[in-house]
């Protein structure tokens, strides 16, 4: 569904616009990509409104997409999926509660993963140059290291997650990324 109504919003795009120097599947693409996060967001909220736990779930979602921007990370393989999952993902992170300890211990975890692996399959994502991605993986750094000080046990289980998302397996084994 998705994938087809992006198709159609890529042709009229380009209709519109011929000369356009985006091709109807990079602009395709870019249509999926905003449908996804559009409906990750708005199912969400619709779900932490009706169980009224707003304020975590946008903590959730907030917190996971700035390290993801920063660090990069697994992506599913079909749309549908990533948005069933990180909907359901998002809505029961915002739910958990821990003891400042479980925090800190999360945080210095994820701290560790996102100091070794990332940034982390953004070569075919992005068109930051590789000389740049040691400002990302410190970007990441301390977007991990501000959770030392809020104590968010909402923040701590989402950074751990997307610092997994950074592990490269290969053999049963994690490769650690290239500085």
């Amino acid at each position: 569904m998705v994938e087809r109504l992006a198709g159609r919003m890529a042709a009229e795009i380009k209709r519109q616009v011929p000369d356009h120097k985006s091709s109807i599947p990079v602009l395709k693409h870019a249509i999926i990509i905003l449908i996804n996060v559009g409906l990750i967001v708005i199912f969400t909220l619709l779900i932490s409104l009706i169980t009224d736990n707003l304020k975590q779930a946008v903590i959730a979602l907030i917190g996971f997409a700035l390290l993801r921007q920063c660090s990069g990370g697994l992506h599913l393989k079909t749309g549908a999926g990533c948005i069933v999952f990180t909907t359901v993902l998002f809505t029961l992170v915002s739910y958990v509660e821990m003891e400042s300890t479980g925090v800190f211990l999360m945080n210095a975890i994820s701290l560790l993963l996102v100091m070794n692996f990332a940034p982390s399959r953004i070569e075919k994502q992005s068109r930051i140059p590789r000389k740049h991605y040691f400002k990302l993986r410190i970007l990441s750094c301390l977007i991990v290291l501000t959770n030392f000080g809020f104590q968010s046990p909402t923040l701590a289980v989402v950074f751990l997650i997307q610092a997994v998302s950074l592990l490269r397996w290969r053999g049963g084994q994690a490769h650690v990324m290239d500085s």
